[in-house]
């Protein structure tokens, strides 16, 4: 028997219809033995999504204000959900206890964990498999970072000698036990986790999508699914703005060469998307695997004759940037020229400090800022090995008009960065998509 890691996203579980489906996915295969499920998201258009309640009661206790009807709105929500599956369940006990410890001043992260607590609870009596508590398992460090060895250790001791488990999504506990939470999305790091802890055959991630797709729905109509995907042009695409899977979460599964299958709790048929640790470069689609981006940057552009044979440059002014609290995003260079391209958020209120500070250390001949820039990555693991792939991204935004105002390239070869005006943005993604893919 191989074992597989089951994580539902809250779309997957917004309501007891969600729920019955998810219950159907995980008996049609006996190897979906570890089960991670997220807090319940809208079950319809105006609803709120559980996780967003939590917050609101925890906000409102802090405020000294009234919080029953929110919380009620919660409870409510648990209930419908178990009266629609007839399951024999009493979460009386449980609801009051949370809600007591919310208004006795629990944390934020106590409060928001709960929506995850809660549906483990539900489904782990739904399948009758035994319920674990992340908390026991998964280990964060008094600064709120995630402890990866203790967590492995206290993994594989705990879900190791089980044939099946829950394990709720998004949260776990410091060493004093008090409760701490990933970022939003955070219950993909949570399967990843387990799947490693139990040195998983497979990790899938159910959503609401059938997989990742080739460019953002909302820019290119009805754009193809991606089949296969290797965990580097993953990091890639999550990096410029794909959003299926959080981004963290490639990092445990990668380390143990677990692959990932993304799949559509609504679809369940639908073959979605595999990311994997290698894959052979395919031709198909031009060896393109996919198109992502990102509006909002500044690019600083600084100019030095014989740059190159001045010990040290480079250096200098990237701790300009550091020196002012900021991080980078990628660094072109030529002979005499660097770029540092910045998210523009970093630079509120910095920008004038930050271009006076390196014209001091570094003196330059010619200092420009270009804000309003957006970066569009090109990926494909097949691109070092396919020619032509540069010149078909250019020659298509060339046709538009559209001018390329930075070109970054890593040693990797699987991407080409671009930089283009942010009005532009959107434009020259459904350029490069056509190129490819004719449509």
């Amino acid at each position: 028997m191989g074992t597989i890691v089951a994580k539902f996203g809250g779309t997957s579980l917004a309501d007891g219809q969600q729920f019955a489906k998810v219950v159907r996915i995980i008996k049609e295969d006996p190897d979906r033995r570890f089960i991670v499920p997220s807090a319940p998201g809208r079950s319809k258009v105006h609803d709120h999504k559980v996780t967003d309640l939590l917050y609101l009661c925890h906000s409102h206790v802090a405020q000294s204000l009234p919080f029953d009807d929110v919380f009620g709105h919660v409870a409510e929500r648990y209930k419908l959900i178990i009266s629609e599956l007839g399951v024999k369940l009493d979460l009386g006990p449980k609801l009051r206890e949370i809600r007591t410890r919310i208004k006795g001043g629990a944390s934020s992260d106590y409060a928001a964990s709960r929506g995850e607590y809660l549906s483990g609870t539900v489904l782990a009596a739904l399948l009758d498999v035994p319920f674990v508590d992340p908390a026991e398992v998964i280990r964060f460090g008094e600064d709120g970072r995630l402890d990866a060895d203790a967590t492995q250790r206290l993994m594989e001791k705990r879900l190791g000698p089980l044939d099946g488990a829950v394990v709720p999504g998004f949260y776990g506990s410091k060493p004093d036990g008090e409760i701490c939470v990933f970022s939003r999305g955070g219950s993909d790091v949570t399967g990843a986790l387990v799947a490693r802890g139990v040195d998983a055959d497979v990790y899938e991630n159910w959503t609401d999508v059938s997989g990742l797709r080739m460019a953002d729905p909302r820019i290119v109509p009805n754009p193809e699914r991606i089949d296969t995907l290797t965990y580097r042009e993953l990091r890639e695409l999550s990096y410029m703005g794909a959003s299926v899977l959080h981004d963290e979460a490639v990092f445990p599964v990668r380390l143990a060469g677990i692959p990932v299958h993304i799949r559509n709790t609504n679809n369940s048929k639908d073959e979605g998307t595999k990311i994997v640790h290698e894959a052979a470069p395919s031709d198909r689609n031009g060896g393109l695997s996919g198109i992502a981006g990102k509006r909002d940057f500044t690019v600083i552009a600084l100019e030095k004759a014989l740059m190159n044979q001045e010990l040290g440059f480079g250096r200098r002014v990237l701790d300009v940037i550091a020196d002012h609290g900021i991080s980078y995003e990628h660094t072109p260079t030529g002979i005499d020229s660097l770029s540092v391209v910045i998210d523009s958020r970093q630079l509120d209120g910095k920008l004038n400090a930050v271009v006076s500070d390196l014209k001091a250390q570094c003196r330059p001949d010619v200092l420009e800022v270009y804000p309003n820039m957006a970066l569009i990555a090109v990926v494909g693991r097949a691109m070092a090995h396919r020619p032509g792939v540069a010149a078909r991204v250019f020659a298509s935004l060339a046709d538009e008009r559209i001018n390329v105002r930075m070109i970054d390239q890593g040693s990797s070869e699987i991407n080409i960065i671009l930089g283009v005006e942010t009005r532009d943005f959107e434009r020259s993604v459904r350029a490069i998509y056509r190129a490819f893919l004719g449509k």
